[in-house]
């Protein structure tokens, strides 16, 4: 079994929806042996959006205004400032380190020691590259996608054909492609000229299933995950950024 470690600073945040994987196997810096790094993401202007009405997960499209981003921006760095000078105040009054770390903000870095095998790897990838995933973790996945071309580069080609170009179909959905398509003398021909929406629902496809259906029938790009290793900064950029950012 072919089996791959990655060694990934993230957010807590970020790091709670990762370890959701249950098949990968974890090893995370502890705070309560190491002192923590006072490193704290925050996301780019571009990113600060309003709550999607449709989706209670995640954000909308809405640009949110110059002034209440401002504001956003300067109350996290508010909340960060206090967070530091209480985590040092209570680390240099020799109060233990598992409790001394216990109001720390989501958005404080974590790392850890990720082996997977490759074939939970990507069932890892095309659920965080999918659009529908937060943000912040598809840059990940972006990035790992980028490195199992270079390493993997058949996997990696089957990988985007079947899974995130690929589709599966539920019995529904199957029926009404049957419905429009039929095999006949080895080929494939056109057996009705449209189903409306009504005739989809009396096959038993909700509205929201509808809606899907007809969006995995459009066309997708191609993604290209080639990461550019200009860009590429060494482990010990990371390593030396972690330490000088302890308290």
């Amino acid at each position: 079994m072919v089996e791959l470690k990655f060694h990934c600073s993230m957010p807590i945040f970020v790091a709670r929806q990762w370890i959701r994987h249950r098949t990968a196997n974890v090893n995370e810096m502890s705070g309560r042996y190491s002192l923590m790094p006072m490193l704290f993401y925050q996301p780019p202007e571009e990113q600060l959006l309003a709550q999607s009405a449709q989706n209670h997960q995640g954000r909308a499209g809405a640009q949110l205004d110059a002034a209440l981003r401002a504001e956003a921006f300067k109350r996290w760095q508010a909340l960060r400032t206090d967070a530091v000078a209480t985590y040092e105040w209570l680390n240099g009054h020799e109060v233990a380190r598992e409790i001394a770390r216990i109001d720390l903000p989501l958005s404080t870095y974590t790392q850890w020691y990720w082996k997977i095998d490759l074939h939970n790897l990507l069932h890892f990838l095309t659920l965080r590259v999918d659009s529908h995933a937060q943000w912040e973790i598809q840059e990940f996945g972006r990035v790992m996608a980028g490195m199992l071309k270079r390493v993997a580069p058949m996997s990696y080609e089957a990988w985007i054909d079947y899974d995130v170009c690929g589709a599966r179909l539920s019995r529904m959905e199957l029926d009404v492609l049957r419905s429009l398509v039929r095999g006949a003398d080895g080929g494939v021909a056109a057996a009705t000229a449209s189903l409306s929406r009504a005739d989809m629902e009396a096959k038993g496809l909700s509205g929201r299933e509808i809606d899907e259906f007809i969006s995995a029938l459009g066309r997708k790009d191609v993604p290209d995950f080639e990461l550019d290793l200009s860009k590429a900064k060494p482990a010990s950029y990371f390593e030396q950024k972690a330490a000088d950012a302890v308290a």
